[in-house]
């Protein structure tokens, strides 16, 4: 478009005019500026010609001047040319926004430690320069560019069965699979899903209190930060942070516990302007939500345990409400991370909030890292002599390779 601009500029549009005219017949041009007067001249192409103005018809002697387009008609071209030339740099800044919106945000990085599916595996985060971070309270609630969209950490990706989640009692708060006398979890397969049906993970810098009744349904939160089902195409991998649009919340009563499930969809997947609100994904995703509460309420079932229940009888929250849920979660975390509140056992060692009486430099998150490294080392105490032995005997995913029948 610029190429055409200024080839345009350096060509004439009309000859190069004779002599002058005398003054008594023709009134000197004046160079228009500004939008108004460009306007102006391209209503006046639409108006009849004016009328020759009066006086003497010039002297025969000079010569005539030379044919050029009406003055309103060559403005009238410009404005054209201009207008089509704008719009063409329009279009291609909004082209290269997203590629800017993502360069301007913050960048994450994953380090796994330890043998994955492993009691020993470990999956921490690092920031652009290569530092450790709590994925739960130095990753921003609201995206840096986009104040409508949220960060959201990947614990579990679409159709996987391991139970990650990040590990809110350990010290910057790694991702790691879940434990359950002993063993790594997994989550069955509920007919006719393979694993989780949606990338599954969480909102940082939200915690819903467990001293807290929530009002809507009369149950205390489950001491996790707020759970989120991404419903993009796209399959994320574990500890992503991706940035999502919220569009609803469903109410999951698990084992007693307020457990809330925010519905949102991955900025950056193909259709995602097309889902705004919770109506949106009945209306484009037939069955997703009718699938969501099959798999929510029956997930446990095959562990042996009763169906969970579910506020509101199942229906689907619109986005105005996930996001006051969303609000309150987070006010419940600023608490905690300021120690206004009892936060228990949840571990709200950071990086970045300098008012936190738990903030630490970056050398002493370090150290922690290497610290958790080398307590997965050590052998196993469980009342044995032969602890050592038994450990050198372990498979990488923690069970003993000759176990005791």
């Amino acid at each position: 478009a610029r190429g055409g601009m200024s080839g345009g500029a350096a060509t004439r549009l009309h000859p190069t005019p004779g002599p002058p005219a005398s003054s008594s017949t023709t009134p000197p041009a004046h160079r228009h500026t500004g939008l108004c007067r460009h306007l102006h001249h391209h209503h006046s192409a639409h108006r009849p010609p004016a009328p020759p103005p009066a006086g003497p018809p010039a002297s025969s002697s000079t010569a005539p001047p030379a044919h050029r387009p009406p003055r309103p008609l060559v403005s009238s071209m410009w404005a054209t040319l201009r207008a089509i030339t704008s719009s063409r740099l329009m279009f291609w800044w909004g082209r290269r926004a997203p590629a800017e919106a993502r360069s301007s945000r913050h960048s994450y990085s994953r380090e796994e430690r330890g043998e994955m599916h492993g009691l020993s595996y470990l999956l921490y985060l690092k920031n652009s320069d290569g530092k450790y971070i709590s994925p739960l309270h130095d990753i921003p609630l609201y995206d840096e560019v986009d104040k409508a969209l949220f960060n959201m950490v990947v614990e579990i990706p679409r159709w996987k069965n391991a139970k990650m989640e990040i590990a809110t009692k350990m010290p910057l708060n790694p991702i790691k699979q879940d434990v359950n006398k002993g063993e790594v979890r997994y989550t069955a397969n509920i007919f006719p899903y393979k694993g989780y049906i949606w990338n599954y993970g969480a909102l940082p810098q939200t915690w819903e209190d467990p001293c807290h009744k929530d009002p809507n349904t009369n149950y205390c939160g489950d001491n996790d930060p707020i759970d989120v089902c991404e419903i993009g195409s796209k399959v994320c991998s574990y500890g992503d942070v991706i940035q999502v649009k919220v569009l609803g919340a469903l109410a999951l009563i698990d084992e007693g516990e307020m457990d809330w499930k925010i519905i949102a969809i991955n900025q950056e997947d193909p259709d995602a302007q097309m889902f705004n609100d919770i109506d949106d994904v009945r209306r484009y995703k037939p069955g997703y939500l009718e699938a969501t509460v099959n798999w929510f309420r029956l997930y446990k079932v095959p562990d042996g345990k009763p169906e969970n229940q579910l506020g509101f009888n199942g229906e689907f929250k619109d986005r105005e409400f996930a996001l006051g849920v969303i609000m309150s979660t987070h006010q419940y975390w600023c608490s905690l991370i300021y120690n206004k509140t009892e936060g228990g056992d949840i571990n709200c060692k950071n990086v970045s909030i300098r008012k936190s009486p738990f903030c630490c430099s970056h050398e002493e998150a370090k150290s922690l890292v290497l610290s958790a490294g080398l307590a997965w080392m050590q052998p196993p105490v469980i009342g044995c002599s032969l602890n050592l032995g038994a450990a050198l005997l372990a498979r990488p995913d923690g069970r003993m390779l000759f176990p005791d029948k």
